[in-house]
């Protein structure tokens, strides 16, 4: 039975500790795994991993220096997961369409300004990006307040703070949220688009 190179980390024998798989072993003088299973499943400690890491080649499965894992190895189940409705605005045109639209077919619409050197907006990103997953039918346009051509915009809008959240339905802009306040914007996805 062949045996596959799962993974190349010198902490990971040590993070994976007794949870380790006993399918995987490890290589002292390579310093990564084997597995000596076909098909092996996968150790709790890869979903905790997101980014390649750099690393010298492996001599014995040709890895190029690269952590490399299988996208099965993150899946927890068959079905695929829901896909969220984030657009990235990144310009004045594309703004004032999509505001159109969101108005002129009364589509449900998020607006969401933000900056990436804003803190509050960072913590409140993955939580965006979950509520657009948990309300498919609404559109999240996520507009960086530093593009170019898009200061007419939110002067026009009234933004002053980052992050803002502006909230549509049926055509009119229904509620607003300023700041990094998580119940309150979960409150108000759940009262205007459930």
């Amino acid at each position: 039975m062949a045996k596959n190179c799962l993974t190349r980390a010198p902490l990971l024998l040590r993070l994976l500790g007794s949870k380790r798989d006993p399918s995987l072993t490890l290589n002292p003088s390579l310093n990564h795994f084997h597995s000596s299973v076909e098909n092996p499943s996968p150790p709790t400690i890869f979903p905790l991993i997101s980014k390649p890491t750099h690393a010298p080649p492996c001599p014995c499965c040709n890895n190029r220096g690269f952590l490399s894992y299988p996208s099965r190895l993150f899946s927890s189940s068959s079905s695929s997961p829901p896909t969220s409705n984030v657009v990235i605005v990144k310009s004045e045109e594309q703004f004032n369409s999509s505001l159109q639209k969101a108005k002129d077919e009364s589509l449900p619409a998020v607006f969401y300004f933000t900056a990436t050197w804003c803190g509050p907006c960072k913590l409140i990103a993955p939580l965006v990006e979950e509520l657009s997953k948990k309300y498919p039918q609404v559109t999240t346009y996520k507009i960086d307040i530093d593009e170019e051509g898009l200061q007419n915009i939110l002067s026009d809008l009234k933004v002053y703070s980052v992050p803002t959240l502006h909230f549509y339905n049926n055509g009119t802009k229904a509620s607003e949220v300023v700041g990094a306040d998580v119940q309150r914007l979960k409150q108000t996805m759940e009262n205007l688009y459930k």
